[in-house]
């Protein structure tokens, strides 16, 4: 079966017919669920389903931005609060080891129960060195600023998530942490020096260089290509990401609805699968989007279907996982998301 190299949302909580003719004529990688599609354990499996039976693909990704703290689409009572990045981090500045073991327990923790509910992807961890003068967009969804703290919590939340058989998504390859605005509504340009991104934003990508799946920033580096974000930047894509960090990868755009990109959702997703973005993410679920998004992304082949295919092969069996230990955890103090 050929795939297309998109990856989309839906509008609400159930598939209607035109999408659902939709997913079938364009038979996409994967599916994005946000918080408008979620209503209950019952509802999303059968939404999860239908999209499914629709593309008629073994192989297809059903993904969700589950991070924690103020990035979660699914609450309770679906799902346990979840600690933001930043609290690991606290964690371990006071017991580096309990810090590590509370990453991978509540890594596999949200793999199973995402598992559990269809989805098999989480848009997870986020590896970007957030700084104290940026803009807030990151904040206390990044581990921090320290580099060794970022690569052993990020390694072990990320590798939590593969023992329970999901995928994690690493975010937001080459960097985000620096950016000056949001990028949902501008485009976030970062002045400082290529030695200087190299040695703290693009270094936990480089450590964790073999995790299956990353999503790029929509953020513009002066010093790399001082007038297109990395999404849409050959040079960003090739140079950085794939040599200097030496990512190889399924790499996914961040969204092309988000305003940090210029032009029409057609031009946005020829731009970023044009640079080197093996897929194109489309999130907002607005049907003439999605239709545009689908006729400018091409077939999936050659080394990004390998890539895709490969992402399969790294997750392991999701039984008997035992979740006493993350409970534990969910219930200290120090896990508290404000």
């Amino acid at each position: 079966m050929n795939r297309s190299a998109f990856i989309s949302g839906v509008e609400g909580l159930s598939l209607l017919p035109y999408e659902r003719d939709f997913f079938a004529s364009s038979c996409p990688l994967g599916l994005i669920l946000f918080a408008r599609n979620i209503e209950s354990e019952s509802q999303i499996k059968r939404l999860v389903g239908d999209v499914r039976d629709a593309v008629g693909a073994e192989d297809f990704w059903v993904l969700i931005d589950q991070e924690g703290g103020r990035v979660q689409r699914l609450r309770p009572p679906l799902f346990p609060e979840l600690p933001a990045a930043r609290r690991y981090t606290e964690l371990y500045k006071q017991d580096p080891s309990k810090a590590q073991l509370a990453a991978f327990e509540i890594g596999k923790f949200m793999g199973k129960r995402l598992l559990d509910l269809g989805i098999t992807m989480n848009c997870a961890p986020c590896l970007d060195a957030a700084q104290l003068d940026a803009h807030d967009i990151i904040g206390d969804r990044s581990f921090g600023i320290e580099v060794d703290e970022i690569v052993k919590l990020g390694r072990c939340q990320a590798e939590g998530h593969l023992a329970a058989g999901s995928l994690p998504v690493v975010k937001h390859i080459p960097g985000h942490g620096r950016a000056n605005a949001d990028s949902h509504l501008a485009l976030p340009v970062i002045d400082a020096s290529h030695e200087e991104l190299s040695v703290v934003d693009f270094e936990p990508f480089r450590q964790l260089n073999t995790l299956p799946v990353a999503m790029t920033a929509h953020v513009v580096y002066s010093a790399i290509d001082g007038s297109l974000p990395v999404s849409a930047s050959a040079s960003s894509i090739e140079d950085i990401i794939r040599k200097e960090i030496g990512f190889d990868g399924f790499l996914m755009c961040d969204d092309v609805s988000m305003e940090a990109l210029d032009g029409s959702i057609a031009e946005r997703t020829k731009a970023v699968l044009s640079a080197g973005c093996d897929g194109a993410l489309h999130c907002n679920g607005q049907f003439d989007e999605m239709e545009q998004v689908a006729e400018n992304s091409p077939t999936l082949e050659g080394r990004s279907l390998k890539r895709f295919e490969a992402s399969f092969e790294m997750v392991r069996s999701s039984s008997d996982i035992d979740e006493t230990l993350a409970l534990e955890f969910l219930a200290e103090d120090w896990c508290a998301c404000s």
